[in-house]
């Protein structure tokens, strides 16, 4: 591994990631949902203050480990057209939409992260 590569490719591309990924990306639509809901009806209530924040808390942070792990796999991983990858780098401007949808749409259809999930179940790299 070089010095500037403090991120193992594990972390990125792997079934337990994946899983991780998906999780954090219902997150952060969950928190975009919540926060229009809380717009649109005037605030929330004084009873569910507590709750709320404890909402938000895991909202914001499934948004920052979908923000960071798709960015990392878009510059990294990524082997789509470079005018896809440049328009996924406008989406992820929108940080509550634009991560979770490059992780629903590109991430976890993505042919690397497909072969290493395919390796893990069968035991043996895929053709």
């Amino acid at each position: 591994m070089l010095r500037y590569e403090y991120i193992n490719k594990e972390w990125i591309v792997s079934p337990a990631a994946r899983r991780v990924y998906r999780a954090s990306a219902c997150l952060s639509i969950g928190l975009l949902l919540g926060w229009w809901i809380a717009l649109f009806e005037g605030g929330i209530p004084s009873a569910f203050a507590l709750a709320s924040r404890l909402l938000l808390f895991i909202g914001v942070l499934g948004a920052g480990i979908t923000l960071i792990g798709m960015e990392y796999f878009l510059f990294r991983f990524d082997d789509s057209h470079p005018l896809k990858q440049m328009a996924w780098v406008c989406m992820m401007m929108f940080p509550l939409l634009g991560p979770a949808l490059y992780c629903f749409i590109v991430y976890s259809r993505s042919n690397v992260v497909r072969s290493v999930c395919e390796t893990h179940v069968t035991g043996r790299p895929s053709h």
